[in-house]
């Protein structure tokens, strides 16, 4: 696919027309608060991986009204004194994965948490172990329409909850320091790693790859593959529904949570990405609050965006961080 959205020096100026919900942070400040209700009740159970540098925790946490979430604690073996964090959250479709999978993190002497996405992890790699047990009136197959009916019941209100939960927990096992905590995430996982960047004050770096779940307005006529096709095709069976989708839609926007961001971030964008176009990409790079901010581009590819050489990339600017 050749290069579709707006060139590169429009890319740096572009701003969405998503509006943030006057009720924006009461919105979240009381979902918080609610799941803050439940004890967090963090366990972190030894697994035997085979593996001789990595130690690895198969941990339960309670996320959005108390449901259980799974996830992975991965740490250099041996350690003995609290290192710094990185929480990584996956993308669509995908989970945890299994326990010797993803080392990346933990090889680098950091904690390593990852988050299990409720409700997916059967599209792709090792699976997940996360069920969502909430109901949703009817959408279209996927994740995007379920619960579009209201912010209330939306989908993702629930997952950025469990988000901000897992921070917590990763927090509470004593080899990890609270004070150098990271997220990072690709595609779902980086819309969800921004959410995260908005809503914990006290990060020290976010790094969100090709980030999806940006600049809704724009990604549901502007590219055609899924998942943000689903939109569509949901509106394509509902019609008269689009103004309330996007007021549902807009208490989600990576781009309302970036203007809230308040640590240091690294951005990816790929100018070939129909998956997360790079227009809604550098909509919340554009919104990003906090002055330390840069973006990788990667010219020539698609969704995959730098792969292997993002990582480097994070790697080598997370050293400055945490």
């Amino acid at each position: 696919m050749a290069l579709f959205d707006l060139p590169l020096g429009e890319l740096r100026a572009y701003r969405s027309r998503s509006t943030a919900p006057e009720d924006f942070d009461t919105f979240w400040d009381k979902t918080l608060q609610q799941a803050r209700e439940h004890e967090l009740d963090a366990r972190f159970e030894p697994v035997e991986t085979g593996l001789a540098t990595v130690d690895v925790y198969d941990v339960t946490f309670a996320g959005f009204d108390g449901h259980p979430v799974k996830g992975w604690l991965r740490l250099p073996a041996g350690a003995t004194e609290p290192l710094p964090l990185v929480v990584e959250f996956i993308g669509y479709g995908g989970g945890r994965g299994l326990p010797h999978e993803n080392l990346l993190w933990a090889s680098t002497g950091r904690a390593h948490f990852a988050m299990d996405t409720r409700g997916q992890g059967s599209a792709w790699g090792g699976g997940g172990g996360t069920p969502d047990p909430v109901g949703a009136a009817p959408a279209y197959p996927g994740f995007m329409t379920r619960g579009i009916d209201a912010p209330e019941n939306y989908y993702y209100r629930r997952v950025f909850t469990d988000a901000v939960r897992a921070v917590e927990a990763a927090r509470s096992h004593p080899l990890t320091d609270a004070a150098r905590t990271a997220v990072t995430g690709g595609s779902q996982g980086g819309g969800i790693a921004l959410a995260v960047g908005g809503l914990v004050p006290d990060l020290v770096a976010v790094a969100p790859d090709v980030p999806f779940l940006c600049d809704f307005p724009r990604a549901a006529v502007l590219t055609d593959r899924h998942p943000y096709r689903e939109i569509g095709l949901f509106l394509k069976t509902h019609r008269g529904r689009s103004a309330d989708v996007l007021r549902t839609l807009s208490y989600f926007d990576g781009v309302h949570f970036a203007a809230r961001g308040r640590a240091p971030a690294l951005f990816s964008a790929a100018l070939e990405d129909q998956t997360c176009p790079p227009s809604t990409v550098f909509a919340a790079f554009n919104a990003w609050a906090h002055e330390d901010k840069a973006i990788e581009v990667y010219d020539f590819n698609d969704h995959e965006g730098g792969g292997p050489f993002q990582e480097a990339a994070q790697v080598r600017w997370l050293g400055s961080y945490a």
